[in-house]
């Protein structure tokens, strides 16, 4: 499902725009035979269509399509079955029985049909110029309004800043539930500027899908209230976007960082780092992977330290891709007991998500109280605190405030009793949320 285009501000008034919207067959960098095969494979689906039609499917212009539809023509692999008043785009086209089996031998190479691709050479071209260029506004002031809805020492957020400005690589590690994986996932807050992402590239013949509607973020771009005007003349073969934030967990495997070829479709869908391009890219509960942290490691480490990534098609050849961008690295495990000295080399900046203090666990509880609309009362709080964490040695973790409440809340809907906590209905809540046997260390000696 696609997104729906969020409303447009001044954070993203960054725009890296890739070259204006190809006039010519030249223009467009792509063969005559590769457009070729394009326009026969819409036509053999579409049925029949105009001419401005057909250009827009492919994100061309018309008058860069223009010579291979006048040469189709020509060779009898489709015919024009109407006129219009406004010349070749008013022109209805229909494939004939010759050009459906000439599409059908095109799509027995490949079945990508849409948009036509962009050279490789001018999306390297466009990352190179877009890395370049990035805007570094992780201010202090921004930092504090991004990360307004977490309760987060000063250490931690001036740490956080420096490593977003980088964007290089993050380290983000400490005790489960002080908020890691929110950590990492509330920086696209401060990532200003807005990317265009191609739909697909091409390189030697061979077609690699890039952007995903489940990971990217379209902006609308007509000058229209509350949307972008980044002019007229652009390249529709890009999708602009905000820059984008993705999150694997422990389904990542190795095979997720290389091209993805389908037998079936006969072209490639672009690994996770290179959707991610121009953004960040999360890799949660580190070391937790189906495959080993040393794999995963060892593939990241030529590509954190040159910025190009290189990936292999199925023919052998070696795609330089640059790298831009931020991997976060979250865990829960030590980090020395995941990677060595020369891969935390490589990792510019390290953060520890530390316990709350006692007053960051009372403010925690606080607000989770507001959101929920009940009241809160520093008193229980406090004998929570003190009955039962104190006693059993339990360090208070930022998720403590926010599990302890909903399983309170739901304990009183069961019960009938109205939404307000009190002692009693915590300690339950205690009862059944850790694994020790806090019934039993409240029985008298």
């Amino acid at each position: 499902m696609t997104p729906t285009a969020p409303a447009i501000d001044s954070r993203l008034a960054t725009v890296v725009k890739p070259q204006p919207e190809p006039q010519t067959l030249e223009e467009t960098g792509l063969s005559a035979d590769l457009i070729t095969q394009l326009i026969l494979k819409t036509l053999h689906f579409s049925g029949a269509i105009t001419g401005s039609a057909l250009a827009v499917k492919l994100g061309l212009s018309h008058s860069s399509i223009e010579p291979i539809l006048s040469q189709l023509k020509l060779t009898h692999l489709c015919q024009v079955i109407a006129s219009g008043p406004l010349g070749g785009p008013s022109f209805v086209y229909r494939i004939t029985d010759a050009g459906r089996s000439r599409a059908i031998l095109f799509l027995e190479q490949n079945h990508y049909v849409g948009v036509a691709p962009v050279p490789f050479v001018q999306y390297d071209q466009y990352m190179k110029t877009f890395a370049a260029t990035m805007p570094k506004t992780a201010t202090r002031e921004r930092v504090r309004q991004a990360f307004r809805h977490l309760v987060l020492s000063e250490r931690v957020l001036d740490q956080l800043g420096p490593a977003i400005n980088g964007a290089h690589s993050l380290f983000v590690y400490g005790p489960p539930g002080n908020g890691k994986t929110v950590i990492a996932q509330g920086i696209q807050n401060i990532l200003d500027g807005v990317i265009a992402i191609p739909h697909a590239i091409e390189t030697d013949g061979q077609i690699i899908q890039v952007f995903d509607p489940v990971a990217h973020q379209p902006i609308e771009t007509a000058p229209e209230a509350g949307t972008m005007d980044l002019g007229e003349g652009l390249d529709r073969r890009w999708v602009y976007c905000r820059r984008p934030m993705l999150t694997v967990g422990g389904e990542l495997e190795v095979s997720s960082l290389e091209l993805s070829f389908s037998p079936t479709s006969k072209f490639y869908k672009a690994p996770v780092q290179m959707t991610a391009n121009g953004g960040v890219l999360v890799i949660d509960d580190f070391g937790r992977q189906r495959c080993s942290p040393v794999d995963l490691l060892n593939r990241w480490i030529t590509p954190l330290e040159s910025r190009t990534d290189y990936l292999t098609l199925e023919t052998g050849q070696k795609l330089p891709v640059p790298f831009v961008i931020l991997i976060v690295f979250a865990t829960n495990l030590k980090p020395t007991d995941l990677v060595d000295e020369a891969f935390l080399r490589r990792i510019h900046y390290k953060v520890f998500a530390e316990n709350p203090t006692r007053a960051d666990f009372k403010m925690i509880f606080e607000r989770c109280c507001y959101e929920r609309g009940i009241p809160y009362e520093e008193a229980v709080a406090d004998h929570l605190l003190q009955t039962f964490f104190d006693p059993r040695g339990i360090l208070p973790r930022g998720c403590h405030p926010r599990d302890l409440i909903d399983q309170a809340i739901s304990l009183a809907d069961y019960r009938g009793d109205p939404h307000q906590l009190t002692n009693e209905l915590l300690a339950a809540a205690c009862d059944s949320y850790f694994v020790d046997d806090p019934a039993a260390a409240r029985k008298p000696s």
